[in-house]
């Protein structure tokens, strides 16, 4: 039998996007699949229930269970160290390594990495956030020294709402955001249904963007030993990004 490549995914309980998108994505690496573990998250919010939707011990309990399936990466599929602060993704990556010997990533420390591999500096920030979320992730960006130079948000809080943000909607912030020139545009959430428009809208905007979905894809497939740039059609970090 040909090598399989097995790439495990947390996944918010509530989001319907990033597991069609995913599987989608991956379409034209015929050895490759996603596997998907859920844990409770059902709002974006700064209050201390929400947050706390988000402690390590839920996810690792879901990341144990992808390790039976022996995966070779397993991916947080979220944002929530774009509030949270890098460093909990840090520490979450360490806990999954320790606990299942596995290759641990997420969406948001990969899309640092593409910032840094790209030069990224200024960019530029489109969400489903409330104010305050949106506000916290400009400014955890900016402690890190990457500018937000143009946001757009939706100021939505229950995270299966985001799933229904059509994409025309989507299109509009991202031309909006364009038109401040950052070196890039992220579509900064796992439950928007932005990474098929990635292909199009940079055509239109001549701006890469890089979606979270996108972003945690890339990564691990990296850490899987799969080459991303089998991936067509997706936008540029599958072509473009070493």
């Amino acid at each position: 039998m040909t090598s399989r490549t097995l790439l495990g995914m947390l996944t918010p309980s509530s989001n319907t996007v990033l597991e069609p998108v995913t599987t989608a994505l991956l379409a034209d690496i015929g050895e490759a699949s996603a596997h998907f573990g859920r844990f409770r998250v059902t709002e974006i919010a700064l209050s201390g229930t929400a947050l706390a939707q988000f402690d390590d011990s839920e996810i690792l309990r879901a990341a144990e269970l992808l390790s039976h399936a022996k995966v070779q990466s397993i991916g947080w599929n979220g944002t929530s160290s774009g509030w949270l602060g890098f460093d909990a993704d840090e520490r979450l990556c360490a806990r999954i390594t320790e606990a299942t010997g596995i290759p641990a990533c997420t969406s948001v420390l990969a899309l640092n990495e593409i910032f840094e591999l790209t030069k990224v500096k200024r960019f530029g920030l489109v969400t489903p956030y409330l104010d305050d979320v949106q506000a916290a992730v400009i400014k955890n960006y900016a402690a890190s020294g990457f500018e937000c130079v143009s946001e757009r948000h939706l100021r939505k809080q229950d995270n299966f709402s985001f799933s229904e943000v059509g994409a025309d909607e989507i299109r509009r912030m991202v031309r909006e955001v364009a038109k401040d020139k950052p070196q890039a545009i992220t579509i900064f959430c796992t439950n928007l249904r932005g990474a098929p428009l990635v292909e199009e809208l940079e055509r239109e905007v001549g701006i890469p963007i890089y979606d979270t979905i996108s972003t945690v894809v890339w990564k691990s497939l990296r850490q899987a030993g799969a080459d991303p740039r089998r991936i067509k059609g997706w936008g540029s970090l599958f072509r473009d990004v070493a």
